[in-house]
C-alpha cells in the first residue's frame, strides 16, 4: 500500500492551496486574540460568529515591518488601536507551512470598514435605549435649585478631580460644596464596570446627594470607549438624581454624554456650572428681599396718606355736620320766636336738650375717632425701621451686603452693626 510521510502531504496540501487560490482575499472577521512579540511581530486569533457561536477560526500575522505602520495609521483614522472584540476588514495572503500549518498573511486592513462597524454600533446601542424607553429619563429630572451634596465618580489621582475640586474650593463667592468622592477607573477594559459600581454604591445613599458628576481629564480618543457602552448609559439614564458628565473631551460626544441630564466638556466646566447654580439662587434671594422692603415702605407711606386723609375728611364732615345743626337750630329758634310765649319756653328747653346731646354725641364721635388714629399712628410708629433698631435690634452688613446668615461669616470678616443712634464696626474671631 502507498504512503506518504507526513512533510510530503503537508507539501501536497501547501502546493494545492497555492495553485488554487488567489494571490490575496479581503476577509472580514473579528479579533479574538492579539498580541506582538519582542521583534515586533503581531499575531492574532481571527474567528467569526454567528449566535455568539465560533463558526470558523484562523491563525494570523501582520509582519513587523507592516504592523508599525499598518497600527499607527489605523488608529489614526479609527481612534481606536487593534484589540480584542474588533471586527476588520482585512487583506490576507493565505500561506500554508510544512510546520506551522495554515495561517493568514494580513497585508493591509480598511479603517473605513472599522469606522463603519463602529458608528453602527454605537447607533445600535443608542436605538435599544431607546426602544427600552430610557433614552432620555435622567434629562427630564429637574436640576436641584442649589446643587450642594454631589457624588463625584472619578480617578482621585487625575488632574481632571484635581481640577474640578480645586474650582469648587476656591470659587470667588465662598459658597460651600459636600463632595464625596467615589473611586473608579476611567479608561480601559475595566473602566465600564467599575464606573456602575461606584454608581451603585451612590445609590445606596442616594437621599444624601443632589446630584450624580461624572469626570476625567483628558487623554486620547480611544480612551472614551468605555462611555459608549450600553450597560454604562443604561445605569446613567436611569439613575434617580441629575447627572452631569464632564469627560474632558471637546469635539467628542460619547453615548454617556447623550443620556446624562447635563453634558459639560472639562470637569473644570462642571464645577462652574455648580458654582453659576448657587450664585443665581443667592441673587434671586436678593431680588425677592428688595422686592419685600419696597412693598413693605410703599404700604406703610400709602396707609399713612390714606389715614391722614381720612382725618381730614373727619374733621371737614364733623365741622360741616356741626354747622348744619346749628343752622337748623337757629331757624327753628327764629320759628318758635313767633310762637306762642308758652310754646317758645318749651321748645326752648326742647331745643337745648337737643342742642346738648348732639354735642354730647359729636364729641364722643370725635373722641373715638381720635382715639383709632392714635392707635393706627402707634402702630406705624411701632414698625417703623427706627423705632424697631430703637427697641434693640440691629442690622449687620459685611462687605456692603446684609448678612442674612451666620454660616455665611468667617473668621475675620470686619462686620458693620447699625444701631438706633449710629454705627460700628466688628472683627469675627
Amino acid at each position: 500500500m502507498e504512503h506518504l510521510s507526513l512533510f510530503d502531504l503537508n507539501g501536497k496540501i501547501k502546493d494545492c492551496l497555492k495553485s488554487n487560490l488567489e494571490e490575496s482575499y479581503w476577509v472580514v472577521a473579528e479579533i479574538g486574540e492579539i498580541r506582538v512579540n519582542q521583534k515586533g511581530h503581531c499575531y492574532l486569533e481571527l474567528g467569526e460568529k454567528s449566535d455568539d457561536k465560533i463558526i470558523a477560526q484562523n491563525r494570523a500575522v501582520i509582519w513587523s515591518y507592516t504592523y508599525r505602520n499598518l497600527s499607527g495609521w489605523f488608529e489614526a483614522l479609527t481612534g481606536q488601536e487593534l484589540k480584542p472584540g474588533l471586527k476588520i476588514l482585512s487583506n490576507v495572503i493565505v500561506s500554508y507551512h510544512e510546520i506551522y500549518g495554515l495561517s493568514l498573511n494580513i497585508r493591509d486592513i480598511d479603517a473605513a470598514y472599522t469606522i463603519g462597524e463602529r458608528a453602527k454600533k454605537r447607533m445600535e446601542i443608542i436605538n435599544k435605549l431607546k426602544e427600552d424607553g430610557v433614552y432620555d429619563l435622567n434629562r427630564q429630572i429637574p436640576l436641584p435649585l442649589v446643587p450642594q451634596r454631589i457624588a463625584v465618580v472619578a480617578s482621585s489621582t487625575s488632574a481632571g478631580y484635581l481640577d474640578f475640586m480645586n474650582q469648587l474650593e476656591n470659587n470667588a463667592s465662598n459658597y460651600r460644596f459636600r463632595v464625596s468622592h467615589y473611586q473608579a477607573i476611567m479608561q480601559g477594559h475595566e473602566a465600564e464596570a467599575s464606573i456602575i459600581g461606584a454608581m451603585l454604591e451612590i445609590y445606596k445613599d442616594i437621599e444624601l446627594f443632589d446630584i450624580l458628576v461624572i469626570i476625567r481629564g483628558g487623554g486620547a480618543t480611544l480612551d472614551l470607549e468605555c462611555f459608549d457602552g450600553y450597560d454604562l448609559a443604561s445605569h446613567v439614564s436611569q439613575f434617580p438624581i441629575p447627572v452631569i458628565t464632564g469627560i474632558g473631551h471637546e469635539r467628542d460626544e460619547t453615548i454617556t454624554d447623550m443620556v446624562a441630564n447635563t453634558a459639560l466638556k472639562t470637569p473644570t466646566a462642571v464645577a462652574e456650572f455648580m458654582i453659576s447654580g448657587c450664585r443665581q439662587f443667592e441673587e434671586y434671594i436678593d431680588n425677592l428681599y428688595v422686592q419685600v422692603i419696597d412693598k413693605v415702605q410703599y404700604s406703610f407711606k400709602d396707609r399713612k396718606n390714606h389715614l391722614e386723609n381720612l382725618s381730614g375728611q373727619l374733621k371737614y364732615i364733623t365741622e360741616n355736620v356741626f354747622k348744619g345743626q346749628l343752622l337748623k337750630l337757629n331757624v327753628m329758634g327764629q320759628n318758635i320766636g313767633n310762637a306762642a310765649k308758652g310754646r317758645k319756653r318749651l321748645m326752648e328747653t326742647a331745643l337745648s336738650g337737643y342742642v346738648n346731646s348732639l354735642r354730647l354725641h359729636t364729641e364722643r364721635f370725635i373722641a373715638l375717632q381720635k382715639k383709632d388714629l392714635l392707635n393706627l399712628a402707634k402702630g406705624i410708629e411701632w414698625i417703623d425701621p427706627k423705632s424697631v433698631l430703637k427697641r434693640g435690634y440691629s442690622i449687620t452688613r459685611s462687605k456692603g451686603k446684609i448678612v442674612k446668615s451666620a454660616k455665611k461669616l468667617r473668621k475675620g470678616d470686619i462686620i458693620e452693626n447699625l444701631f438706633y443712634d449710629g454705627k460700628k464696626d466688628s472683627k469675627i474671631l
